[in-house]
């Protein structure tokens, strides 16, 4: 099958994969472990990929690049020696420790430089930073900055883009939950006209004009591609200095902005849009709480001025028509449903409970998306580059999927074996109410590929939406601060732009990479959270649904909070295996969608896992709804 180039993942029982993308398609290979242990998790390699009895197997592997810089582990003594034993997701094997002077105690977490094929160690660390830090070197994260990179921060100049505005008239306000710090997008709107068409202005944190691309700051955030956020540790993707002061649009400070000014007629179309960079001033910092009450009809809490609450109806206005252009074309409201995590002082897990989206982060969502939308629009209509949001359709193996699960859940979703926007759509209005739509949300991701990144043109199946970019979060998101510079490029009398840049590709499947890491890490730290919380409710009984079979077992939502466990195949009698979509044993059958009844049975706080028992028999199924 010829050679090939991708990036390692470790299992932890011992093997690997080579994972790359070819034609947007993510494809892998079979790693042995012997052939896996000069190789961390996240290195290049270039291997020869040979057919095997189960697939595709890659050996004769060759180091391109090394994945990582750093290593995390426990330090043990073996013959004579030291020896780092890392987390069995990183590497399967120990690895020698060459140096350093820091005093070694056997047993205790240690972080080290990669040299070569051994580690230098360079600190211990401290017993209660341990969970956090495992998360973030496993998936590589960057959270320090470099001092290099916070000493370039003092007297550099960004780009200043011709065609400025002075926007400080215009009523302003900013809506985030009161927690956040990195503000990068404010609203202002103006009344109807005759016509009634309402004006929207979307104000985007200008981090261009303070972040010149080439600089020490800009590198290290490219090489991040995005914050990451772990519950109780964020790491962000510009340096705090820049990220919660001087690019945060904070009440009362004049900010330089890139603005979108979006016009959208009395039907919910948005007639046109027009890009300029511009100076805002903040007027009021809104939480999602006193918008919900004002969308309620309420008095919000906190005695805004009437000119904020004006313009909080004229964006209700406008995000009401948008609303209902998006229900006609189809596409799916994402995230409706979160877990939330309560920590205490200590960071230890209070409270787990899934929290619906409100009508305040709708508003929000829907005009981000028009803005997006919009000036995905504007790049294609002049023939721009930008790094692309696509997001492909289901094929008809899980659409069928979808369906069998959804049929053993009650409902009679009858979809065609090609689902469209509008089909998606209507399924979800079929589940709007439903009491198990955490359940239902997780049992669609199954389904659902991840968008990317790519300078590629496309259909974004899961907004319903022709074309689709990363625009409003410059100071968390790479991409978007990509997008800006191509605009003001633009702006600024620049014709030469190659929308299909190989090098803009390469960087598109960077960000991916960087994302796709972020998002395993966020995962994993709200999974060892939820294993903490578990620990006090062993032997607990609860109700649950299936929302996925593996090999090694049934994935079981519990209630509907959101925390999942597995009901492990080897815990079960002998003759259980996965067969297709379900696990099957001598008298019965697992499958999603199935109705459960389960116990808290083990937990395992370093993986983030949580075992399950099945409790006495499977409740009945539930009759059609």
């Amino acid at each position: 099958m010829g050679r090939q180039q991708g990036a390692i993942s470790v299992h932890a029982r011992g093997f690997g994969f080579l994972e790359w993308v070819d034609e947007g398609q993510r494809q892998s290979a079979f790693v042995p472990p012997s052939d896996l242990r000069a190789f961390l998790h996240g290195d290049t390699v270039d291997a020869l990929i040979e057919s095997g009895a189960k697939g595709p197997v890659a050996t004769r592997l060759k180091l391109v690049e090394r994945g990582r810089t750093t290593l995390f582990g426990t330090l043990l003594r073996r013959r004579g020696g030291w020896e780092l034993a890392p987390d069995a997701e990183v590497a399967n094997r120990l690895w020698p420790v060459s140096g350093g002077d820091v005093e070694r105690g056997e047993g205790g977490v240690y972080i080290g430089r990669i040299d070569g094929d051994e580690v230098f160690l360079l600190e211990e660390v401290p017993e209660e930073e341990v969970p956090l830090l495992r998360i973030r070197d496993r998936y590589r994260i960057r959270h320090a900055f470099p001092q290099d990179v916070l000493d370039d921060l003092v007297g550099r100049k960004g780009s200043q883009t011709t065609g400025w505005r002075d926007l400080r008239n215009l009523t302003t306000l900013t809506i985030d939950a009161p927690t956040s710090r990195d503000l990068d997008d404010a609203l202002s709107a103006q009344p109807a006209a005759e016509d009634g068409a309402v004006r929207v202005f979307v104000h985007i944190a200008d981090v261009d004009s303070v972040v010149p691309e080439g600089s020490l700051v800009d590198l290290e955030a490219r090489q991040r591609g995005t914050s990451v956020y772990l519950a109780g540790g964020m790491s962000p993707m510009l340096p705090p200095s820049l990220s919660e002061d001087e690019l945060s649009l904070l009440p009362g400070q004049d900010r330089r902005v890139l603005t979108a000014e979006l016009r959208i007629d009395a039907e919910g179309q948005v007639t046109s849009i027009d890009l300029y960079p511009a100076t805002i001033r903040s007027d009021v910092r809104c939480s999602y709480e006193q918008v919900d009450v004002f969308l309620a009809g309420d008095e919000p809490p906190g005695d805004l001025p009437d000119e904020v609450l004006d313009t909080l109806s004229w964006l209700r206005t406008a995000a009401s028509r948008i609303a209902a252009v998006r229900k006609a074309r189809g596409g799916v409201v994402f995230d409706r449903f979160e877990t939330r995590i309560e920590l205490d002082d200590a960071m230890e897990p209070v409270e787990i409970h899934a929290r619906r989206q409100t009508p305040a982060h709708l508003l929000i969502e829907r005009l981000m998306v028009a803005a997006n939308e919009g000036v995905a629009a504007w790049l294609l209509a002049r023939g721009l580059p930008g790094l692309f949001r696509v997001h492909a359709a289901p094929t008809a193996e899980r659409v069928d999927e979808l369906q069998a699960s959804l049929e053993r859940m009650g409902y009679t979703p009858g979809l065609a074996r090609t689902l469209t926007p509008r089909g998606l759509a209507a399924l979800e209005a079929q589940m709007a109410d439903a009491q198990l739509q955490p359940v239902l949300q997780e049992i669609l991701g199954q389904v659902l590929d991840r968008a990317r990144y790519t300078v590629h043109p496309g259909e974004h199946f899961g907004l319903g939406s022709p074309a689709y970019v990363h625009f409003t979060s410059p100071i968390r998101r790479y991409a978007d601060l990509v997008v800006h510079r191509v605009i003001k490029a633009y702006l600024d009398g620049e014709r030469e732009l190659d929308p299909l840049d190989p090098a803009l590709e390469e960087l598109a499947g960077h960000i991916e990479d960087c994302g796709g890491r972020a998002a395993k890490a966020e995962a994993l730290r709200k999974r060892t959270l939820t294993a903490r919380w578990a620990e006090g409710f062993l032997g607990e009984a609860y109700d649950g649904h299936v929302v996925a079979v593996k090999p090694f077992g049934a994935i079981v939502q519990l209630g509907t909070t959101g925390v999942t466990g597995v009901v492990p195949v080897d815990s079960l009698e002998e003759g259980w295996r996965k067969q297709d979509h379900e696990l099957v044993g001598p008298d019965g059958r697992l499958a999603i969608g199935d109705p459960i009844a389960v116990r808290i049975a083990d937990v395992d706080t370093e993986r983030g896992r949580i075992d399950l028992a099945l409790q006495g028999r499977k409740k009945k199924r539930r009759r059609r709804r």
